[in-house]
C-alpha cells in the first residue's frame, strides 16, 4: 500500500512534525485541524461556532486537495476544551454534514494546541482516481 502526503496552501501549514493529511489505500487521514486562518497563520478569534466553522473549512480544503470531500468522511473526532460547547459545535457541524453524517467521537480535553477551543480530525474514503 502506498502512502501519499497531502498538502495544500488552502489549509494551515502543520505546526509540528506531521502532515496535513495522508492518503493510504482507500482512505484519507486528516490530521487534527484547529481554527487557524490559512492565509495568515493566525488563530481565528471568536466564539466556538466561529472557530468550528474555520476548522471544518480547513478540513474541507484538505480533503479537496486529496481528491475527496466531506460527503466521503466516515469518522470524525472532535476535541473540545469545554463540553458545554457541545450544542454550539453541533449547530455548525450539522451544516457541513447534512446527509448521512459520519461516525463520531467528541471529548473534552484539558488543553489544545495554541489554547484553541476546538480541534477536529477526520478519516474519509479516498476518491477512486489517483492523486
Amino acid at each position: 500500500m502506498r502512502k501519499i502526503v497531502i498538502s495544500t496552501k488552502k489549509a494551515p501549514a502543520a505546526i509540528g512534525p506531521y502532515s496535513q493529511a495522508i492518503k493510504a489505500g482507500s482512505f484519507v487521514f486528516v490530521s487534527g485541524q484547529i481554527p487557524i486562518i490559512p492565509e495568515t497563520g493566525e488563530i481565528l478569534q471568536g466564539d466556538v461556532r466561529v472557530q468550528t466553522r474555520q476548522v471544518l473549512e480547513n478540513v474541507k480544503n484538505i480533503l479537496a486537495a486529496s481528491g475527496t470531500s466531506l460527503d466521503r468522511v466516515v469518522k470524525t473526532t472532535i476535541f473540545m476544551k469545554d463540553l458545554n460547547d457541545y450544542a454550539a459545535i453541533n449547530d455548525v457541524y450539522k451544516e457541513f454534514f447534512q446527509n448521512e453524517p459520519p461516525a463520531r467521537a467528541a471529548v473534552q480535553v484539558s488543553r489544545l494546541p495554541k489554547d484553541v477551543a476546538i480541534e477536529i480530525e477526520v478519516v474519509a474514503i479516498a476518491d477512486e482516481k489517483e492523486i
